[in-house]
């Protein structure tokens, strides 16, 4: 029988939403925005939002509304998912983080801070799955189990202007899902000890 409690130790709960997009359908990849909602970590709660984008003209931003937060995102996870976002020494611009919707209908995630407002939604949702992917999953020292919405489509404004690339489809296992998931009920774990 199945132990019911997984061995690995919780590193944080609550989601990591994201939007990537590409000009030739996943060939090479133009704006990439990662939203986090973090319920609990061992530096609190709190949001953050990761931008690298064409908009920015080549930089990348860190917005949060707890910089603790999204300091232990940058050296605990963003280490193992992307580089850019990883870098602890971009400046945090302080923001408000509001979100409404719930699938099937778009969700809409809203960030306002230092002069900018940045609208991401994700619409068109298709079934959702569990992402199951435990430590050592893709050779990867810590795991992380989540409930993703792929959206068909997705839209990004940062300042009243949109990116020109698109959301692409993308398989993950046997599922269907694509460059843009809500990514709900998410936990990051590590191996005991």
């Amino acid at each position: 029988m199945t132990p019911p409690v997984d061995p690995n130790e919780v590193l944080m709960t609550g989601e990591n939403s994201f939007i990537r997009l590409s000009p030739d359908g996943g060939k090479t990849l133009s704006d990439r925005f990662s939203h986090w909602r973090v319920l609990w970590c061992p530096d609190g709660a709190g949001h953050a939002l990761f931008v690298d984008s064409t908009l920015l003209g080549g930089q990348t931003r860190v917005y949060s509304d707890n910089p603790a937060v999204a300091r232990w995102l940058q050296k605990n996870i963003e280490t193992i998912l992307y580089q850019k976002f990883a870098d602890t020494t971009l400046s945090i611009v302080q923001a408000q983080f509001t979100r409404a919707g719930s699938p099937p209908a778009p969700v809409t995630e809203t960030i306002v801070g230092g002069g900018d407002r940045i609208v991401m939604t994700w619409s068109d949702t298709i079934t959702p799955f569990i992402l199951n992917a435990p430590p050592g999953f893709q050779n990867r020292p810590i795991g992380v189990f989540s409930t993703f919405f792929p959206a068909r489509s997705a839209r990004v404004e940062l300042n009243g202007k949109v990116p020109d690339g698109k959301v692409w489809p993308e398989m993950r296992g046997d599922r269907q899902s694509s460059s843009a998931c809500l990514a709900w009920s998410e936990s990051w774990v590590k191996p005991r000890g």
